[in-house]
C-alpha cells in the first residue's frame, strides 16, 4: 500500500539513512520516525518540512505520492551540528550568554562546518534584499574569520542590538553595507561604535 509512511520509509533507505539518523536531522525521536513509517502518527507542519528538507523531496510527494523524486540519489549532506534559534536581543549579548544552555531554543540543522558556539537569527526588515529576505535563518558563527565582504552580524555597543549587515574593509576603515540598494544609509561607518558578533556562514529559507 502507497501511503505517506511508505513513502518516508522508501525514500529514508534510498539515502541510507536510519530511523536514528533521520530522527536526529529532524529534530525528532527515532520512535517518531516509526510511527511515521507506520502510519501511527504523521508529521506536520514544521516536521513535514524539516523531513521533507532531510529525504530531499517536496512535502507534495511525502502527502500524495505527486512529483516523485530522483531515485538516482546519494546520502545527503553531512549535518555538522544543531543550532539554536534566538533573538535578536541575544544576538546583542551573545558573547555573555552563549555558554548558558538553551533549554527550550529550537535547534536547526547546519550542513557546514562551524563552531559549537554558532546560533540562528530569523532575518528581519528587508535591508539585505534581495539575496535575504526577511524570514530567512541566518546561522552565525562568533569563531569565523572575520574579512571584507563577508556578511556579518555586528553588536552596536550603546544599545546592545543586533544588525545583520556585509562588512566592508577600506584601508584603516571599516563599513557596514545593506544590500538593498534602495536602503536610506549605503555604507554605516564603524568608529570603535560597533562589536562583530560573529558571520554568516550558512543560510536557508525559514519555515
Amino acid at each position: 500500500m502507497n501511503t505517506l509512511g511508505s513513502r518516508i520509509k522508501e525514500r529514508r533507505k534510498q539515502l541510507k539513512q536510519t530511523q536514528k539518523e533521520t530522527a536526529k536531522l529532524v529534530g525528532v525521536s527515532h520512535v517518531t520516525i516509526s510511527q511515521w513509517e507506520s502510519d501511527t502518527t504523521s508529521p506536520r507542519g514544521k516536521s513535514l518540512y524539516e523531513l521533507a528538507k532531510i529525504l530531499d523531496c517536496s512535502q507534495d510527494w511525502l502527502l500524495y505520492g505527486r512529483n516523485e523524486p530522483d531515485n538516482n540519489v546519494s546520502p545527503g549532506p553531512c549535518i555538522k551540528g544543531q543550532y539554536p534559534l534566538i533573538s535578536w536581543v541575544q544576538a546583542g549579548t551573545w558573547s555573555s550568554i552563549y555558554e548558558e544552555p538553551l533549554i527550550n531554543a529550537v535547534r536547526y540543522p547546519c550542513p557546514v562546518a562551524c563552531s559549537e558556539n554558532t546560533f540562528v537569527l530569523r532575518v528581519q526588515g528587508i535591508s539585505m534584499e534581495p539575496r535575504f529576505n526577511e524570514g530567512d535563518l541566518i546561522f552565525v558563527d562568533p569563531e569565523a574569520e572575520i574579512n571584507s565582504k563577508k556578511f556579518v552580524v555586528a553588536r552596536l555597543d550603546d544599545s546592545n542590538e543586533a544588525t545583520f549587515k556585509q562588512l566592508i574593509i577600506e584601508g584603516d576603515m571599516k563599513f557596514l553595507r545593506p544590500l538593498n540598494p534602495n536602503w536610506p544609509e549605503q555604507l554605516i561607518p564603524i568608529n570603535g561604535n560597533c562589536t562583530i558578533v560573529g558571520v554568516v556562514v550558512f543560510a536557508g529559507v525559514a519555515f
